[in-house]
């Protein structure tokens, strides 16, 4: 049976760890300045008879770093002598973030004129262009020939768009769609997609609505919808008003209101 590998923790060796001072002075050797180098920090051990010092950095520019100094002795030797001096950071350091890889950082509405956004080979959004059809022979056909473009979109790449489209502006929940008269499925200006897409999502051709030329969901809305339509308030014209009528007695007085 396997056996446990165990671990021995290196001891703070007394010499190097008494040599503070050959520490510090290697420190002020690699800042320049002794102004540079502040106060001592603490002192680890990394091995056997290796150990590194730890000063405060006092240059601005390495706000919360520290000057590590590594010193060693050989075996059996009582003579301490300096391995390295590097800076690194300490507890407040101030450090870059952590890289990340620019198609990951790229976001939805970065891409300007000019920008060239590479698409990867494996993209799980795109399928081979003959992956696409629903007959065998067709795919088999289209493949042999080569005929239509090389990718195509595929389900997982659909349905991220379908998530993204519905949660998003183009989606039911945002207050233009609450406010709106009625929704876009049934707006004379909502073009369906083509496909599957189509039962769910169409193009806006209205000039004066917010959503003009993109993609919008059945159920969304705004107040350009087509049968928006404002009925006219007619008033009753009204008959212009008339003296009262004056009628005569049988003695010839007229009668009528003083």
């Amino acid at each position: 049976m396997p056996t446990a590998t165990r671990t021995r923790t290196p001891v703070l060796d007394a010499a190097c760890a008494a040599a503070v001072d050959l520490a510090r002075e290697a420190a002020v050797a690699e800042a320049g300045e002794p102004d540079l180098v502040g106060e001592w920090l603490a002192a680890s051990s990394d091995g056997d008879r290796l150990v590194t010092h730890s000063f405060a950095c006092r240059n601005r520019a390495y706000r919360g770093w520290c000057w590590a100094v590594t010193v060693a002795r050989a075996s059996r030797a009582k003579v301490v002598t300096v391995d390295e001096v590097v800076l690194l950071p300490w507890e407040d350091a101030v450090l870059a973030p952590e890289w990340v890889p620019w198609s990951d950082r790229l976001r939805p509405g970065d891409l300007g004129v000019g920008d060239v956004m590479v698409t990867s080979a494996d993209d799980e959004r795109l399928v081979p262009a003959y992956a696409s059809a629903d007959d065998p022979e067709e795919e088999a056909v289209a493949y042999c020939l080569g005929l239509g473009r090389v990718r195509v979109l595929s389900v997982d790449g659909r349905d991220d768009a379908v998530d993204r489209w519905y949660a998003g502006q183009a989606g039911p929940q945002v207050p233009i769609a609450a406010a709106a008269p009625a929704r876009c499925g049934t707006c004379g200006f909502w073009q369906p997609l083509r496909g599957d897409l189509g039962q769910l999502f169409g193009a806006c051709a209205n000039e004066y609505a917010p959503d003009d030329g993109g993609v919008v969901a059945a159920d969304h809305g705004c107040g350009a919808h087509s049968e928006a339509v404002v009925e006219a308030v007619v008033e009753a014209a009204r008959a212009p008003l008339r003296a009262p009528a004056r009628v005569a007695s049988g003695d010839g007085e007229e009668l009528g209101h003083s």
